[in-house]
C-alpha cells in the first residue's frame, strides 16, 4: 500500500466560502434517483459564489480500476479517467453521493474511489498533497430509517479523510427507496439546508486519537 502522505493542517473553520469549489460525484445506478435529488436539495442552499461541478459516474465510461502503482511506466488514464481527475484536483469541496448498496457504496462510487488509488502515484500529479486540507462530504438515501446501518459507509469516507489529511463533514444521511420518496423524508429536508454549512474538521484515524490522548 502507498505510504500515508505527511501530515497537513486542519481545514480552516469558519474561514468563509470565498474561493470553494463543490464536486458532486453521483454513483447512484437510477437516472435522478434520490441520493442525486437530496444532494441538489442539500446544495440549492450554497451560497451563489460557490462553485459547482455536477459529475454523473453513470454517464462516463470508466473502467475497472488495475493496479499499476508498481509498474516502470504506470498506466495511461483513459478520458473519463483523465476527466475526473481533473474535477476531482480542482475542487476544495468533494461530494460523494452514493445510494447504501449492501451497507456500503454502489460500485459506480466505488470504482471512482478506487482510482484514487493510482493517483496517488501519477507522475507530476502530487494528488496526496494536494487533496489535504480539502474536505469530504457524503450524501446518501437507504431504505432503512435505522441510520446506525450505513455506518460501513461512513467509516470508509471518514478513513479515505483520514488517509490523504482532509476534512469529513460526515454524511448526509435520508430514507428512501421508491423513486422520488426522499421527498417525504421532512427530517433530512431540514437538516439539507444546513449541511453543507456545517462543520468539516480534519479527519483522524482512531489510533492517532488514541496516541494523542495517552
Amino acid at each position: 500500500m502507498t505510504p500515508a502522505p505527511a501530515p497537513a493542517p486542519a481545514p480552516a473553520e469558519g474561514a468563509g466560502d470565498q474561493g470553494r469549489s463543490f464536486l458532486f460525484v453521483l454513483g447512484s445506478s437510477r437516472p435522478d434517483g434520490n441520493t442525486a435529488r437530496l444532494a441538489r436539495s442539500a446544495a440549492e442552499h450554497l451560497p451563489t459564489d460557490v462553485r459547482q461541478n455536477w459529475i454523473d459516474l453513470n454517464g462516463l465510461a470508466l473502467p475497472d480500476f488495475q493496479d499499476g502503482r508498481h509498474e516502470h511506466e504506470g498506466l495511461r488514464p483513459g478520458v473519463a479517467e483523465a476527466e475526473l481527475h481533473e474535477a476531482t484536483l480542482a475542487a476544495t469541496d468533494i461530494v460523494i453521493a452514493s445510494p447504501l448498496y449492501w451497507y456500503s457504496f454502489s460500485a459506480q462510487t466505488k470504482r471512482y474511489l478506487d482510482h484514487w488509488s493510482g493517483w496517488l502515484s501519477v507522475r507530476g500529479s502530487r494528488f496526496a498533497a494536494r487533496m489535504a486540507g480539502r474536505r469530504l462530504w457524503g450524501v446518501t438515501a437507504m431504505a432503512d430509517r435505522d441510520e446506525t446501518v450505513a455506518g460501513g459507509l461512513d467509516t470508509s469516507l471518514h478513513h479515505t479523510a483520514a488517509y490523504l489529511k482532509m476534512g469529513y463533514g460526515g454524511i448526509l444521511l435520508g430514507n428512501g427507496s421508491r423513486p422520488g420518496q426522499i421527498a417525504a423524508d421532512e427530517r433530512t429536508a431540514r437538516r439539507a439546508r444546513t449541511f453543507f454549512a456545517g462543520p468539516a474538521p480534519l479527519a483522524r484515524f482512531p489510533n492517532e486519537v488514541a496516541a494523542d490522548a495517552a
